[in-house]
């Protein structure tokens, strides 16, 4: 038996002003998380957005093809509801963070991670979130007042840009990439290529697989899109 598959029902998506922010309505309804609260975005911006995912429908509702209502839906029902832990997560990934683990060798491969992430280490030490580094795998002990202070970074973020952000961070494996996306550091496609620094070495060396590729290309989409997502919140 085929699965069954929601269709779609409305002919006009648009979007009204709602209490906290905007809504998209289909057909004059207002539409609701799978938990039944009100789909409330923060900006007209990334209302649009996700009415524009809504009105690309045809047929078959493809929720995969709806990022933007995927992760409004995130901010209202997962972020929201346990904010301190999104938080505590994501601040987390100062102390095991991507730029603060270096290779121990070959020489190219650590010459192309002190030039992609020595400036990012620098700038978040300017911003009070100094990091240490070290070549290995073993466990760095990172100062309290860095975590501290990118801990009140990330808290500072509204639910939404969270949401986003915890895209950010575990699609890259770096909170301090992550900050530098959202503070126009970096754009968010170099901030992808620094991330996946390690990774490309690899292929180079090696030869390249396809599934791995095919993975690689969907997690930078995601990583892409998130950091949209983040600057229309």
């Amino acid at each position: 038996m085929a699965e069954w598959q929601a269709r779609v029902f409305w002919r006009e998506v648009t979007v009204a002003p709602a209490p906290g922010g905007h809504a998209v309505h289909l057909d004059g309804r207002p539409v609701r998380t799978p938990n039944r609260a009100p789909l409330t975005l923060p900006s007209r911006p990334l209302a649009d957005l996700v009415a524009g995912e809504w009105a690309a429908q045809a047929g078959v509702i493809r929720p995969e093809l709806m990022p933007a209502t995927r992760l409004a839906n995130s901010a209202i029902e997962k972020v929201r509801p346990a904010r301190d832990a999104v938080v505590a997560l994501l601040a987390g990934y100062g102390e095991t963070d991507l730029l603060c683990y270096r290779a121990e060798g070959p020489p190219g491969l650590c010459a192309l991670q002190a030039q992609g992430w020595d400036p990012l280490v620098d700038w978040a030490a300017a911003l009070g979130i100094g990091l240490r580094t070290g070549t290995g795998v073993m466990p760095i002990a990172q100062p309290g007042a860095a975590l501290d202070r990118l801990t009140d970074e990330v808290a500072a973020m509204d639910d939404f840009r969270l949401a986003a952000f915890h895209e950010l961070v575990t699609l890259s494996g770096s909170a301090i990439i992550a900050l530098a996306v959202v503070h126009g550091v970096r754009d968010p496609e170099t901030a992808w290529t620094l991330s996946r620094i390690d990774e490309d070495w690899q292929a180079a060396a090696w030869g390249r697989d396809a599934e791995a590729e095919s993975v690689a290309e969907a997690r930078r989409q995601g990583f892409l899109f998130a950091a949209r997502f983040h600057a229309l919140a």
